[in-house]
């Protein structure tokens, strides 16, 4: 019966109630047919390029089909679609495919990107331009007093009464004339931020180490993030002027992370400096334009300029102000620019010495006002010809970006990887890995790197030992990541921030498992089937010893914890056991369950190890269905 009714749903659909209806649409499915054995005579398959976020009656446009087709196509896969629905990447393919249309999915960049191509210089008008240099290193290793030095030795007299204002990037002219431009990023969080959006600022990162100290757990982060944005790295060994200071104990332990400088005959750039007195800052500007002259960087200033913002926000008495880096082309005062959804006319324009400028060549920073709102920090900027057409193109993107809404930049997941294996854009699986004991890390690297086939390669960003941190959310995020947590877990911001972005944290305790499940995706299968659900953490604050048990007096910090829950033992973020509770008590009474914010008396079966600040967590496994 159910069938007999979406027959007629369907009939009707297709125009069968009227006699002249259901002849055209035969007319059109004879003439189509027609159309594919032609297309099928010449050889060539029809191609599609469609973004992900087409909706029925787009697709229905781009195959010169009916839209009602589509729709009972789709009822044939069991799914059901309104005209105005976007269909998901799958599907579209699948329904291409059954009228013989091949589809290539490219990104909302690049419609964007084919809708206004860039027009290619011609080599004559390609200037040198000067280098985009980001610092980065470890707190209180001298980021800052190296900037500094660098500006203050360096700003011309005549302006040394402009006050210097916080602009995130300064231009720099050396002793023989040549300008640099330095990016000042609170920190390599920032610098990953902008590189999670795509913008590919820097040239040169210039890592600070102090040397009476060592390379520090965020130096190495910061070396990671410019190796995964394959930026060249220079080596500013600071502080030798310092009693204790070792700047070789700082090589050896480079080269202990596969880094040689060229002293020991490996291919990075390092200066030993003092930041504080400007001893040997001038051999390191020196080092930064000798790479500059290898990298040789061009640009043509004769075109509109295009580049992206470094920070932007809401000045009371100015409007919105953005601070931008000119990439390409010279950005002129009146010019018309789109950044991401919104756009303006240039009304003014500001140096990092708050003189108002006309012009800013490529590789210069600019203050501009005028924008219709705030762009996030790392979105790109072009100018257009006319305001109509940058209108036009602020509002289409505005429009895309509240569809995206979540889906578009739906971070990896496990079950994420089948989708991007059906839309073919899945080349490599970032991995970070945390774990509680070197070793451990060390393996699952290892077996998880072998696991790379032809098609997709396992590649693992960063690996650490200790609880996962916000800091490896913010990379994984950046890199597209998952982050698996070997017997660690993550911090309660770090859990926070993940589920905010969407970022995958796997935890496993067995080692097998996290390759058996990662294998398993990467062959496209679903997500696996039993999950840990985490019901409650209670906090250990007070502990007493009788002869034969330890009780744990506890505080129950949020969900609930009950007297059959399983359990795990977490100190400093690292799983120390895991096992269930003998009994569970409020004041002298045994209770089933006790709720967030109250107090109990806990204690572990077999376990008498627990300390004041442990944290206990209630778990349950949950069986999940695999579901598309």
């Amino acid at each position: 019966e159910i069938q007999d009714k979406l027959k007629q749903t369907q009939a009707k659909l297709a125009g069968g109630t009227g006699r002249g209806k259901s002849l055209k649409a035969k007319y059109r499915k004879a003439k189509r047919e027609e159309m594919a054995e032609q297309s099928g005579l010449d050889g060539q398959g029809n191609k599609l390029q469609v973004t992900e976020f087409v909706t029925v009656s787009e697709l229905a446009g781009l195959m010169e089909v009916s839209f009602a087709d589509i729709i009972s196509k789709c009822m044939n896969l069991g799914i059901m679609v309104s005209i105005n629905q976007r269909l998901e990447a799958d599907v579209i393919e699948l329904v291409a495919s059954e009228f013989n249309y091949e589809v290539e999915f490219i990104g909302v960049e690049d419609s964007a990107d084919m809708e206004e191509e860039e027009a290619q210089d011609d080599p004559e008008s390609m200037k040198p331009r000067s280098p985009i240099v980001t610092i980065m290193g470890h707190v209180d290793h001298g980021k800052t007093s190296l900037l500094d030095y660098i500006r203050n030795a360096n700003v011309i007299a005549g302006e040394a009464g402009g006050i210097t204002q916080h602009i995130g990037a300064y231009e720099v002219n050396t002793k023989d004339g040549r300008a640099i431009t330095f990016l000042d990023t609170p920190g390599h969080e920032a610098f990953t931020a902008m590189r999670a959006r795509g913008a590919k600022i820097t040239d040169i990162a210039v890592i600070v180490i102090a040397a009476d100290d060592a390379v520090m757990p965020q130096t190495r982060e910061a070396i990671s993030h410019a190796q995964a944005a394959s930026v060249p790295m220079i080596f500013a060994l600071n502080k030798v002027d310092k009693e204790g200071a070792n700047p070789e104990k700082i090589k050896e332990q480079l080269a202990g992370m596969n880094i040689l400088v060229e002293s020991w005959g490996g291919k990075f750039q390092s200066q030993e400096i003092s930041a504080k007195k400007g001893l040997n800052v001038d051999l390191l500007l020196e080092k930064i334009l000798l790479e500059t002259d290898l990298l040789d960087l061009k640009a043509n200033p004769s075109r509109p300029a295009n580049g992206t913002v470094i920070e932007a926000s809401l000045d009371k008495g100015r409007g919105y102000v953005a601070t931008v880096l000119v990439q390409n082309g010279t950005l002129k005062a009146g010019d018309m620019i789109v950044s991401g959804q919104f756009f303006g006319k240039v009304k003014a324009m500001y140096n990092e010495r708050n003189q108002r400028i006309d012009a800013a060549p490529p590789s210069s920073p600019a203050l501009i006002l005028g924008l219709s709102g705030a762009p996030q920090a790392g979105e790109t900027f072009k100018v257009y010809a006319n305001e109509t057409e940058a209108r036009e193109v602020a509002y289409r993107r505005g429009q895309i970006l509240r569809e995206q809404g979540i889906r578009s930049k739906k971070h990896i997941t496990l079950d994420e990887i089948g989708r991007r294996l059906a839309l073919g854009n899945f080349k490599e699986l970032n991995v970070i890995i945390k774990g509680d004991v070197d070793g451990s890390v060390e393996a699952l690297s290892d077996s998880l790197q072998k696991l790379s086939t032809e098609e997709i390669v396992v590649k693992v960003i960063h690996k650490a030992v200790g609880a996962i941190t916000e800091s490896d959310v913010t990379l994984a995020n950046a890199s597209d990541a998952i982050i698996i947590g070997f017997n660690v877990r993550p911090s309660m911001q770090a859990a926070r921030l993940a589920e905010a972005e969407a970022i995958e944290i796997k935890l496993y305790s067995i080692i097998y498992n996290a390759i058996e499940e990662i294998k398993s995706a990467m062959e496209g299968m679903l997500e696996p089937s039993v999950v840990d659900k985490v019901l409650g953490n209670v906090e250990i604050r007070e502990t007493y010893r009788f002869d034969k048990a330890t009780v744990a007096g506890c505080y129950v910090l949020d969900g609930k914890i009950a007297r059959n829950n399983r359990i795990r033992l977490v100190r400093d973020g690292i799983v120390i056991f895991t096992g269930e509770l003998a009994s569970l008590k409020r004041f002298r009474d045994d209770v089933k369950e006790v709720s967030s914010n109250m107090e109990c008396g806990l204690v572990i079966r077999n376990y008498n190890d627990v300390k004041v600040g442990d944290i206990v967590e209630a778990f349950e496994e949950v069986e999940v269905k695999r579901t598309l």
